[in-house]
């Protein structure tokens, strides 16, 4: 039979459970977006830092210079990432000590997860 104090302790890990699902949600909507500085490269990424879009604006062809292309599209690449990051420290802020930075904090709540429902059986 279970104590209340357990069954207070299961109620606890579903509410978290259920706010980091809420949480993972919201990451999963952020879209970010960056530009090269000349305006010719557009990037999207998704709350993960995966690519969702690129543009590339058909004048890139009057420089053929396949290298500085990279360069600019890694550039613009990671700016957007660098947005989105600041988007998902935004909405997971409560979860985080105050000094969490995206570089210091695992953002993948898989794992956390695992064990919450794990707990709760």
């Amino acid at each position: 039979m279970d104590s209340p104090f357990q069954l207070d302790m299961r109620a606890e890990y579903g509410r978290l459970a259920e706010d980091i699902r809420s949480t993972q949600g919201r990451m999963a909507r952020i879209r970010a977006t960056a530009e090269s500085d000349d305006g010719l490269i557009g990037v999207t990424v998704g709350g993960a830092g995966e690519l969702i879009e690129l543009w590339l604006d058909p004048r890139i062809y009057r420089a053929p210079d396949s290298a500085a292309l990279a360069r600019d599209i890694t550039r613009t690449f990671h700016r957007a990432v660098e947005r989105s990051q600041e988007e998902v420290m935004e909405i997971v802020a409560g979860f985080l000590p105050a000094d969490a930075t995206p570089e210091t904090t695992d953002l993948r709540f898989d794992p956390l997860l695992h064990e919450l429902d794990r707990r709760r059986r």
